[in-house]
């Protein structure tokens, strides 16, 4: 008698505990070292549309092929071995299971993200004979750290960009200028500067008025992005000037570059309203050598050659030389440093 009462308890044990895994919010699934499945609960039934009785003890790469080469099925392996708990957050692993978020309204993905537990079942004979996988929605939580990291990266964005156009703005060029004068002094790799001004730009503005001045800031952008690569760093370094660091270019490359250009702008044309704008615009190179003592030293030697330009005819392209300073360049002094447009 007390045998059979024993029996009943421990049925009873484990009716408890089957109702309990049944019913919980989590997904869980109970596997054979040959991946065949022993417990699905309701959760992985409503979720997958299979029921469990259709899928006890068979392989789960059977209803489910794309696991068979899987982080997940390497995982299972990985608690078979090591007899230890394993734990794998959402932002480890892409998609596994491809079930519906079931707050598609509320939520920002229309897939579930899961996060996943592998637990190893040990034997009376203390050997792992299977792995229990604990599946947790966290779709909610995993899609409010996406936006929260897709805010701060458009915060960033728009805390660097030039918003007229969308080029670098000056602060951060600045920041980019510094720190590839570094990298060029620890790997000798070739790198020129660019920098260029729209000629005449303030009869732009006074004779067609800001707003076409805008359009052809805008333009001038557009045509810049255009004629460089996309491992190449341009900035509006302020009014109509713009600063482009040209990486791997040496003199050659880098004077292609600014007359490819300046060719571009001269041929091109700004229709405003009713206005039809033509413009041409200056510009100086610097390829960096062993001569150039600073990031600062860089810049103003670029910008010596933009003004002689300037000084020059304008729609030109002045090139650094090794010998070159304000006193050889004989730049007079209302074309220095942005005087004279």
């Amino acid at each position: 008698m007390t045998d059979i009462l024993d029996n009943l308890s421990e049925i009873h044990d484990l009716h408890r505990s089957l109702t309990i895994i049944q019913n919980l919010n989590v997904g869980v699934i109970v596997l054979d070292k040959n991946f065949k499945v022993k417990i699905w609960n309701s959760f992985m039934e409503t979720k997958s549309g299979i029921e469990g009785y259709k899928i006890n003890d068979h392989s789960i790469f059977e209803f489910f092929p794309e696991l068979a080469n899987s982080w997940l099925k390497d995982k299972i392996v990985e608690a078979f071995s090591m007899d230890t708990l394993v734990f794998s957050s959402w932002e480890q692993h892409k998609e596994v299971f491809k079930f519906a978020n079931s707050r598609p309204f509320t939520g920002t993905s229309s897939e579930m993200m899961m996060n996943f537990t592998f637990i190893p079942v040990m034997s009376l004979t203390g050997q792992c004979e299977e792995v229990t996988v604990i599946i947790y929605d966290v779709t909610d939580e995993a899609s409010s750290k996406l936006s929260l990291q897709d805010a701060n990266k458009r915060l960033h964005e728009l805390s660097i960009t030039d918003r007229l156009t969308t080029l670098y703005n000056r602060g951060y060029w600045e920041e980019c200028l510094k720190q590839q004068y570094n990298i060029n002094k620890r790997t000798l790799m070739p790198i020129t500067l660019m920098m260029f001004d729209i000629d005449h730009f303030k009869n732009v503005n006074d004779t067609y008025g800001h707003p076409a001045g805008d359009a052809v800031l805008r333009e001038v952008s557009a045509i810049l992005k255009k004629q460089i690569r996309s491992t190449d760093i341009a900035g509006r370094y302020g009014g109509e000037e713009f600063a482009i660091l040209l990486v791997d270019a040496n003199r050659e490359s880098a004077f292609m570059v600014a007359e490819r250009i300046r060719k571009a702008v001269e041929a091109h044309t700004v229709y405003y309203e009713d206005m039809v704008i033509k413009f041409t615009i200056s510009l100086g190179l610097c390829t960096l050598s062993e001569t150039i003592p600073s990031a600062q030293e860089w810049l103003v030697s670029t910008d010596n050659c933009l003004y002689f330009s300037k000084e020059h005819g304008r729609n030109r392209t002045t090139q650094y030389g090794l010998n070159d300073t304000e006193a050889t360049m004989n730049i007079k002094p209302e074309y220095k440093h942005g005087t004279k447009k």
